[in-house]
């Protein structure tokens, strides 16, 4: 199994709504950066992410699940952008903000840490132990 870092804009796409597609999930769609995208080629059905609240709040809220490996983006008919399905698994027990995670030495090698803007990204199983223990879960 590999871990992921998932970043929507809450006024876009919000940890509840994620919630409320339950088991059914959703696509991870309209990601337009070929790195990113490359990062979803290599999910597996089964791997973990954080879903991170971008822009404000700058938080991991939640965790979530792939449920279906990469395929064509339904939101283009440009065949240079795929996504995954992701299912939410539970929220944190404590959002844990960016600022927390930079205060940590042992984070300080994140993708998140040292490239924010990238949509998705890897996480090591430390960090994501790290991250989970922050979170309460």
């Amino acid at each position: 199994m590999r871990y992921w870092l998932f970043k929507s804009e809450p006024s876009t796409w919000s940890w509840d709504q994620q919630m409320a597609r339950g088991n059914e999930g959703e696509e991870w769609d309209g990601v337009r950066n070929y790195q990113a995208r490359n990062f979803m080629r290599e999910m597996a059905v089964g791997d973990r992410g954080f879903f991170y609240h971008s822009q404000s709040e700058k938080a991991v809220v939640g965790l979530v699940e792939v449920i279906a490996e990469a395929h064509p983006d339904s939101t283009t008919g440009d065949a240079r952008w795929d996504c995954v399905d992701i299912k939410a698994i539970g929220p944190m027990k404590t959002p844990v903000t960016l600022e927390q995670i930079k205060a940590r030495e042992e984070l300080a090698d994140m993708i998140l840490v040292r490239n924010s803007r990238l949509s998705v990204q890897p996480v090591t199983e430390a960090e994501w132990a790290i991250i989970c223990r922050m979170g309460g879960v």
